[in-house]
């Protein structure tokens, strides 16, 4: 495999500002002074993603009352955004990254491992992103289910 920019601990967030499933702009420096989730996932439907929107969407509470906000980010179109929200009621921001540079920037595209064979696409990647716009925590080929239960456990206090 290729090395690709990995994000750490410590690292400037990389700024983005992507439509939302409405097409308003949504940037990152809109949450300036807040902590962040910002989640990376291939598709909107696929029963991997949905199962993982849906952890976010049930914890989301438990996340705001520990002062973080959420983000999702794929490279789906808004439109497909938006049904996917309406359907599965999802109660945060999902951004449309449909070339791929901000999924890029923040080393969620790229060469995985899909089944033993390497292929390229979105690698389903999780960071906290702390007030000051700095990297918290990055977690890179995280799995769909469990994966928020997780990331609750291991939350900076």
């Amino acid at each position: 495999m290729t090395e690709q920019k990995r994000l750490s601990a410590g690292d400037q967030a990389p700024a983005f500002t992507l439509k939302d499933s409405e097409g308003k702009q949504v940037s990152l420096s809109d949450f300036q002074g807040r902590s962040v989730v910002v989640y990376f996932y291939p598709a909107a439907g696929t029963p991997g993603c949905t199962t993982q929107a849906c952890d976010f969407r049930d914890n989301l509470g438990e996340l705001s009352e520990s002062g973080f906000d959420v983000l999702g980010i794929s490279p789906d179109k808004p439109e497909k955004l938006a049904k996917f929200r309406d359907e599965e009621g999802l109660n945060f921001p999902l951004l449309s990254d449909p070339d791929r540079s901000v999924l890029a920037g923040w080393g969620a595209f790229g060469e995985k491992q899909n089944y033993g064979k390497t292929v390229v696409g979105v690698i389903r990647s999780t960071f906290l992103v702390g007030p000051d716009g700095k990297i918290v925590k990055a977690m890179y080929n995280v799995r769909a289910t469990g994966h928020v239960a997780k990331l609750l456990r291991e939350l900076p206090a």
